[in-house]
């Protein structure tokens, strides 16, 4: 795919075998560290991540569209460690964390892939753009979980994980990666959904740095 053919392992960089390596010694000790270091519950957690990742998200991509949501899971999960690991419990606000990445996930990858469709298809991806080239499907996702996170992603200042400012910034970002979301789903257009990607790419840092900042 042209989209990761400059990576260490298709562009030959890194041999199989070493990227095996590297993945298993980091993804292990990483496991370990949390498990044994920090407390078992982040440990179950990233545990988690890596097996959902690996072997549910990873082969599901050339059987089901339900892949993008599948692998929205692992994808939002990190949060929670961090979460669990410094409070040592699963609370509520761990999962407001974890649904806000979960739906910011879907129009971010569904952007991606409906900008390189054609690509996904060559490799034998079944992914929601690819399987209804029309874009309705796609487009009907997007819309839909860019509502959901406009009202998910006030949350944070209801569970007094952040303030005003934080709330205000969560609503206008929220509104403004909806109308991108709207936009693709009227032109059904390379180009839109390129806008959606860059949103997408401003939104959620937009977000978590004010979260950040604006602390109760």
């Amino acid at each position: 795919m042209k989209r990761t053919q400059e990576r260490p392992l298709p562009g030959g960089r890194m041999n199989p075998l070493t990227a095996l390596l590297v993945g298993a010694v980091l993804t292990g000790s990483g496991m370990l560290y949390l498990t044994f270091i920090v407390n078992m519950l982040s440990g179950f957690v990233i545990s988690l991540i890596v097996v959902s990742y690996l072997f549910l998200y990873t082969p599901l991509k050339r059987k089901t569209s339900l892949c993008t949501f599948i692998g929205a899971v692992p994808g939002a999960l990190p949060p929670v460690v961090g979460w669990v690991a410094a409070r040592g419990a699963l609370t509520g606000e761990a999962w407001v964390l974890f649904t806000i990445l979960f739906l910011w996930q879907i129009p971010h990858s569904l952007a991606i892939a409906y900008i390189y469709r054609e690509d996904y298809a060559n490799a034998g991806f079944r992914l929601l753009p690819v399987i209804h080239p029309d874009g309705t499907s796609t487009c009907r996702q997007i819309v839909v979980n860019c509502v959901a996170l406009l009202g998910i992603g006030l949350l944070p200042t209801l569970y007094n994980i952040a303030g005003s400012v934080y709330f205000f910034t969560a609503l206008l970002a929220g509104v403004a990666f909806l109308a991108v979301g709207i936009y693709l789903a009227r032109t059904r257009s390379v180009k839109a959904a390129r806008y959606l990607l860059y949103a997408s790419l401003l939104y959620l840092p937009l977000v978590f740095v004010t979260m950040a900042l604006n602390k109760i």
